[in-house]
């Protein structure tokens, strides 16, 4: 698997994570009891939402970081050269 296709992978499974969690959040009013959500509702909803901060959490922090060791290092960043178009000079 590449690093784009993980990256697309984690970022498509926490955005269902958190409309699972939200689904299942409006879910817990809706069945009987209404109004009421039980105890495991609340424990999964808070589950899918810890994982799709983390992931993308984690990933913007991580990014930043690296940006800025490059940015120390004097590196230039692949994409940078993508975004030049050599025609336009």
């Amino acid at each position: 698997m590449t690093r784009k296709r993980r990256i697309t992978f984690q970022y498509l499974t926490a955005a269902a994570m958190l409309l699972v969690g939200v689904a299942l959040a409006i879910a817990g009013f809706i069945v009987s009891p209404l109004g009421e959500i039980h105890d495991s509702v609340l424990y999964f909803t808070a589950q899918c939402f810890i994982y799709a901060g983390s992931v993308f959490g984690v990933s913007v922090y991580v990014s930043d970081k690296f940006k800025n060791l490059q940015s120390k290092l004097g590196i230039k960043d692949k994409t940078d050269d993508e975004d030049e178009d050599p025609k336009n000079e």
